[in-house]
């Protein structure tokens, strides 16, 4: 457990895999070791004042904070039971932490701007509602930035910085393995080699004692990762991780290595 009395002033930022769509929440068994872990992470981490959530779900042309006062709910899935559509997660939004962002964003030449509109998506209220059922924390959204360039989502990391001195939790909210015709949506856990040389690689450069610059350029060039392709053919779940690097100064802490829908999936602490 950290020492909280030393994290007061320090941002907590957390990379995780979120799941598949709404299945954590309604009792999937291949999820139960992700919602254990989820249940009990705030009781490792500082209760922050406000929650930013870095979601897989959310690509915009320019950066975008999700500003509103009180966000609705976005449904950004289908084909599930109708309970699916019923979940709710009725936190606040954070106006003001919102424009703070944007300026910072800007101030660092990063096009960025506020919708006021757009509700939570899942990679928000999946996680949030295992790990903060209260849901009585201030939270927003920053989106990614469409092409998925690796560099310009380490910058977004770098110029959220100027946050490391407030209590606010961090979350970059994707999948470690991404790859939707490989999981085993029966949750049996099937070895899979390809995909652990890649979770290996994924502990090593998070995890390991490089310099930040190190830890950075490997990330850049992530697609040269062992079977970085198979477990990502599309890379928006890893991008979170990216802008989480990006806004460390330190290596992480791995604090889940386990499997979901089959497929083994890891999570850090900075």
């Amino acid at each position: 457990m950290r020492n909280q009395k030393n994290q007061q002033n320090r941002a907590q930022i957390v990379y995780f895999s979120h799941g598949g769509g709404p299945l954590p929440i309604l009792g999937d068994a291949s999820h139960k070791a992700m919602v254990v872990f989820m249940q009990q992470l705030p009781s490792r981490l500082q209760k922050p004042d406000a929650i930013l959530v870095i979601s897989a779900h959310w690509e915009e042309s320019s950066a975008t904070l999700l500003g509103g006062q009180t966000p609705s709910m976005l449904y950004d899935y289908y084909g599930f039971p109708s309970e699916a559509y019923k979940i709710m997660y009725q936190a606040p939004g954070n106006p003001e932490l919102a424009n703070r962002i944007t300026g910072l964003l800007l101030k660092n030449n990063i096009s960025a701007r506020i919708d006021s509109d757009r509700g939570f998506d899942h990679g928000l209220f999946i996680p949030l509602k295992l790990m903060y059922p209260k849901a009585d924390i201030p939270s927003l959204q920053l989106s990614l930035l469409r092409g998925l360039d690796p560099i310009a989502h380490i910058s977004l990391g770098n110029a959220l910085r100027d946050l490391m001195n407030e209590n606010i939790l961090v979350i970059g909210s994707g999948f470690s393995f991404h790859n939707l015709s490989a999981f085993s949506w029966q949750g049996i856990d099937i070895p899979d080699t390809a995909n652990d040389t890649f979770q290996n690689w994924l502990i090593k450069v998070c995890t390991g004692p490089n310099s930040q610059t190190e830890r950075e350029q490997h990330l850049i060039k992530w697609q040269e990762a062992p079977s970085a392709r198979y477990c990502h053919p599309r890379e928006e779940h890893l991008m979170p991780l990216h802008v989480c690097l990006g806004m460390a100064d330190n290596p992480a802490a791995k604090i889940f290595d386990d499997h979901i829908l089959g497929k083994r999936a890891v999570a850090f602490l900075w």
